[in-house]
């Protein structure tokens, strides 16, 4: 707003005489037009706002686009994000009917179904009581439930696109050479969303399984292309074969994406970085992960990679011993400059690295919720552990919980994670059958009346990773699921872009 005014004054002193419209999307805050008044020009400026609230990043993903609301609601005390979220809900419910059941974990997601509650009160979504809602469900999950997933490395196609390449809202921009093509120092913007028919087959799958795919389908391009040209050929023949050639395009991209990943991912630093987190995430070898930690501090790593091991290391232990801690914090400051100092409060004030107050409580989590899962057979996988190699997500178990028997089985659990948890029903459909009661499959619920299925809605409050995206997207095509997922975001995440929001800009 300060440089909205200083431009304005700029015209004012140059005697230019010009009308002023500024525009908030989604919407003006006092706070704003507080600025406007105190540098007296808020007669001058016309307000508008533009009421958008989320923004389709695929066909089953929404994203808010609230960079830092984790942050802000972590570390400033800054929730106005949690009546951005209610409100993109609120929204949906105007068009889809009021969503019957909610399910909330984590302080955050519980004010947001507060919040929702209040918003259906004052501006009700007039459903009459016959129609089934088409959104069955919506689970809201705070990011500080599980900090554990998003700060491994993915290992899915499009995490590993993410975490090395940064996907930004639906594409990579990427030198023009590695996608073959001859400009010199050029970028090019590659699109990947499901529209790209090779990805939507391929993004959610192990990366090791990609490259064999891959692999496979140049190898039959090959040989079909050396029968045309030795063989008599029926016109038919001819017309499958140019529909296969249609897809060279999408091939040649993939290749050329998943060749230049493989460059990242053989490095022996992120094999061993790789190694590292599954130790931790096991949490039994305590001193083999401090050293590494350490070393890696004193050969100055980059910062995110350091603070991603230190934070997981930390968050797994709950905190770290009064030592430890110190010690980790003056050699950070030591070894990257003492700017860092705000950066490592906002961590310890998000409880993110800390010192430890009581013994963590990691272990019984991840046996509770099977996190570990040992043979993950990442070609046929029978399980989500396939998107980290062998780790589940926390996250997508909880998930996983809420829809298969709802939370009260696992309630034990639920309490030894931050934040409280609450289950709920809203609108008029208290009288109906029981969510919890119905199983899955012959639940009458479960169906919107054209025969499709009912449709639960996952929240992420403060982020979600492509993986955890994929493991959802898993779970949809499981036998018995009697749902379709759709996921919803204050923004796609990985490790390094949400440490990064903890980084102050001094100066």
């Amino acid at each position: 707003m300060r440089f909205i005014c200083s431009n304005i004054h700029n015209d004012v002193s140059k005697g230019l005489q010009r009308e002023y419209h500024v525009y908030f999307v989604p919407r003006r805050t006092v706070v704003c037009e507080k600025v406007l008044e105190e540098e007296k020009l808020h007669n001058m400026v016309t307000i508008g706002e533009y009421p958008l609230y989320s923004v389709p990043m695929d066909e089953d993903v929404l994203s808010f686009e609230l960079d830092l609301s984790y942050k802000e609601c972590q570390v400033d005390g800054d929730t106005s994000s949690l009546w951005h979220i209610a409100k993109a809900i609120h929204k949906l419910e105007f068009s889809f009917g009021v969503i019957p059941n909610v399910r909330a974990k984590g302080k955050a997601s519980v004010r947001v179904a507060d919040i929702l509650n209040r918003m259906q009160a004052e501006e009700p979504v007039n459903s009459s009581d016959m129609v089934v809602p088409e959104i069955n469900t919506v689970i809201l999950l705070d990011r500080e439930v599980d900090m554990v997933t998003p700060l491994c490395s993915q290992l899915t196609y499009e995490g590993l696109l993410d975490e090395f390449l940064h996907i930004n809202n639906g594409s990579v921009e990427l030198d023009a050479s590695i996608m073959g093509l001859q400009q010199e120092g050029k970028k090019t913007k590659v699109p990947l969303n499901s529209s790209d028919k090779l990805f939507k087959e391929i993004r959610d799958l192990n990366f090791e399984v990609v490259v064999q795919i891959l692999r496979q389908k140049a190898t039959s391009m090959k040989q079909d292309y050396t029968e045309m040209t030795t063989t008599t050929q029926t016109v038919s023949e001819l017309k499958d074969f140019v529909k296969k050639l249609n897809s060279l395009p999408e091939m040649t991209r993939h290749i050329n994406l998943a060749q230049h990943l493989s460059t990242f991912t053989s490095k022996p630093s992120f094999l061993g970085q790789l190694d590292m987190e599954h130790t931790i995430v096991e949490a039994q070898s305590y001193d083999i992960c401090f050293e590494y930690i350490e070393e890696l501090i004193h050969k100055q790593e980059p910062l995110t990679t350091v603070l991603r091991l230190l934070i997981l290391f930390s968050i797994t232990n709950s905190g770290l011993p009064k030592k430890h801690f110190d010690y980790f914090r003056r050699e950070l400051l030591h070894s990257y400059g003492f700017e860092h100092i705000a950066m490592l409060n906002n961590l310890e004030k998000a409880g993110l690295f800390k010192k430890q107050e009581s013994k963590s409580n990691w272990l019984t989590i991840k046996r509770a919720l099977q996190l570990v899962v040992e043979d993950t057979d990442t070609a046929n996988p029978n399980d989500i552990a396939y998107v980290f190699s062998g780790y589940a997500p926390l996250s997508i178990r909880l998930v996983q919980h809420a829809i298969r028997s709802g939370w009260r089985p696992v309630e034990e659990i639920l309490k030894l994670l931050p934040g409280p948890h609450l289950e709920m029903k809203r609108g008029g459909f208290s009288n109906s059958p029981s969510f919890d009661t119905l199983s899955g499959i012959q639940s009458s619920i479960a169906k919107v009346p054209d025969g499709r299925r009912a449709v639960v809605l996952v929240v992420f409050v403060g982020g979600v990773t492509f993986a955890e995206i994929s493991a959802l997207r898993f779970l949809c095509t499981q036998e018995g699921m009697a749902y379709d997922l759709i996921i919803a975001t204050t923004k796609i995440v990985n490790g390094q872009t949400l440490v990064e929001t903890f980084m102050e800009k001094l100066g």
